[in-house]
This record gives C-alpha cells, structure tokens and sequence, in this order.
C-alpha cells in the first residue's frame, strides 16, 4: 500500500430533514448567497421554495440553467456575479454537474484571469468561497471531493480539475429529495457509481485490501439497491445506500494507498466533449466493452476476484471463464436498468474516431492496461454493435 493523507474537511448532513442545517451553515460566512442550480427539478419538488424560506433573512443572487455538462460560460458567468455582488458562500442544489460547476464558480470568484485557467490548471487554483451543497442526485461523489469537470465545447473539451479549497465545505445529503429523480438519471447515476469504483478498483497495487473490500461493498450495494430503487422510486433504504455508495465510491476511502491513472473517464470525456451525451451513460457503454478488451493473462486474476466477490460466481480453474461472466454480468445489468448500451443508441457514428483517440491516447499510457490510439478505436468500434466482444485472452 502507498503512503497517503487522511483529510477530507467536508461536513457531511446524511438524512431526512437536514436542510434545517442550512440557516446556521450559511450564517458562518455572511448574507450574501449565490445561489446555484440546473433546470426546474428543484422548483417542482418544493426544495426551491424551502430554500428561500430557510433563506429568508439573505441577500440572494441566483444562477439557473447548469447543463448536465456543465459549461466554462456557466462558470464565467457565475465568478462575475460573484465579483459584482460581494458574495460570502455559493449554495450548491443540484446533482454533480451543478456542484462542479459551482466548485469552480467559487475558485474564479478570487481568481483574476479567465476561468478556464482554472481548469486548464487546477493548481492555480489558490482559494475559493466556501461552497455548501444540497445534493439531489446519487451519482458523482463531487459532494465530498476536490474535483470538478467543466466542458468547453468551443475547443470541443471536458477536463476534471480541483485543489483541496474546492472540498465543499458542508454537503446536505437527503436521500429523500432523490425520490423524484427519474429512473434513467438513477440508473445512470448508479452507473456513475461503478464507473468511479471500477477505476479504482482495477488497479495494479497490491496490499490495499481494505480499499478493495470497500470498492465491493459499493458495487454490491449498486448492484442490490438498483432495482429496488427504480421499482420502488420513494423506498428510503435504496435510496439512502445509493446515495451513501455515491459519496463513498469517491471521497478518497476506496482509493488511499492505490493511486493510479484512469482509463473510461478519458475515453468518456472525449465523448460527451464532441457529442454532449449523457456522461454516465456513456460510462455504460465503455465499460464492459473496456474490460473484454482488457481481459488477458495479465488481467485475469483481478477480474476473477471481480467475478468472485462482486457477482458471486465461485473460484473455478478456468479463470477467463469467471471474469467472462463477470463482464457479460455487468453489461446485462446496465441493460436491465434501461440504459442506452451501444452508440448508435445516444447518437454516435465512428466520424470522430480516429481524431478523439489521438487526443486521448497520451493520457492512457500509465493506465491499468495501457492503451494507445489503435486500441481507444478498437474499443469505441465494440461500443458500435450490441453485447460484448472477447479479442483474445
């Protein structure tokens, strides 16, 4: 196991009726709010209303309208307002995409130069405003983390940044306000989930077996709670493990002491950067077709214990045997949520190919199976046709 730093200062306010903390957690910086969120999600549900009564005695300034990729304009415009009203605390009430973009809201808001600095270079990243959040979606883990991804897609670009000033400062996580979330965005949120552990999860260190039993606590809690919550949208306990799997899958627990470059998110990224797609569901469709690729002599044993504690198939001598069903396990369970599974489905024909594979390649050199540009190709031309495609073992 690697060395690492324990220090996550975020405040988190797990279960129903936590947003009776608001009043005092906003008081311990000013009156002056930014307040910040996407579409009308948070209206219809009432949450908007509760907020501005819980809110009653601040001066409030709002930023509607963040797209589930969330935009540098986005950002831009959210740090002049910042500027121009002497804000104390940006309030985050959203999913991932509006906590991101308000995490990198905060840090241009002391910042000079243009935002996308920023995320060209999150360590000119110096310090933000304080960052509260209520999160109405289980899915990226930005609730409890330093990371933020912003899109520009004038540059056709999505690039993750961060500094440790971008760790919120208190995070309201009330699994009720996900009962209305709609089963696609569940099911990709919880897609979303797994993807964060699988990078993590497959990983050449050894000795961090701690990390590793985590990582299978939290696909099995996806795994289980899934279906129920998509059957059973206001069941309280799917939905609380769901959300407490999104926070746990990427605060840092699963992934002290076993660093390592990842692999989906890259590819991801490059996709939703020239197609606008839906970043988990893209995640989706990458994935079983990444690990097939990926199975081999060398990979085999990770994927059989994948097999072995995820899915509960039992150890056997034909190892390839066992991770085969795992994979083809994974890909029938985002087909049975109702998740789009190859890319013709969300819009995507092979045009782009080669061009997105040379600009993502450089990144995947240190990867857990290193690609380069030929292999990114192979692997989005899997994601063309439906089921999943075994190269070679």
């Amino acid at each position: 196991m690697e060395n690492f730093v324990y220090d996550i200062p975020t405040k988190i306010y797990f279960g129903k009726g936590q947003i009776e903390q608001l009043p005092s957690l906003v008081s311990r910086f000013g009156k002056r709010v930014l307040l910040t969120y996407g579409g009308g999600s948070i209206k219809r549900s009432g949450l908007y209303d509760r907020v501005k009564a819980l809110l009653h005695d601040c001066e409030i300034v709002e930023l509607s309208g963040i797209d589930p990729n969330p935009r540098i304009e986005s950002v831009r415009e959210g740090a002049r307002l910042c500027k121009e009203h002497c804000i104390d605390v940006v309030l985050a009430v959203g999913g991932g995409s509006t906590i991101d973009c308000s995490k990198v809201i905060a840090a241009a808001a002391k910042y000079d130069g243009d935002a996308w600095d920023l995320v060209e270079d999150g360590s000119k990243i110096e310090s933000a405003l304080p960052l509260i959040d209520i999160l109405t979606l289980s899915a990226t883990g930005t609730e409890m983390n330093t990371y933020a991804v912003i899109t520009n897609f004038e540059t056709k670009d999505k690039k993750g940044t961060g500094s440790y000033s971008c760790y919120p400062y208190a995070s309201i996580c009330d699994p009720t306000y996900t009962f209305t979330v709609p089963t696609n965005q569940t099911a990709a949120g919880t897609a979303d989930i797994m993807s964060h552990t699988f990078e993590i999860y497959f990983q050449d260190k050894q000795g961090a077996f701690i990390q590793e039993r985590l990582c299978e606590a939290v696909l099995n809690c996806c795994i289980k709670y899934l279906p129920i919550a998509l059957a059973e949208p206001d069941n309280y306990e799917a939905r609380a493990n769901l959300m407490w799997a999104s926070t746990t899958a990427l605060n840092g627990l699963t992934a002290f002491g076993k660093s390592g470059a990842w692999t989906c998110h890259p590819i991801e990224h490059m996709l939703s950067a020239y197609y606008d797609i839906t970043h988990a569901v893209g995640l989706a469709i990458l994935t079983p077709r990444w690990m097939a690729y990926c199975l081999n002599e060398q990979t085999v044993d990770r994927f059989a214990m994948y097999a072995h504690h995820v899915w509960g198939i039992p150890y056997q001598e034909d190892r390839f045997q066992m991770a085969r069903s795992a994979i083809d396990r994974t890909y029938a369970f985002f087909e049975e949520a109702g998740l789009p599974m190859t890319l013709p489905d969300v819009g995507i024909d092979t045009e782009f190919f080669e061009e997105m594979a040379e600009r993502v390649a450089p990144r995947l050199t240190h990867a857990y199976v290193p690609l380069d540009a030929q292999d990114v190709v192979n692997i989005l031309q899997d994601c063309m046709n439906k089921g999943v495609t075994y190269r070679s073992e």
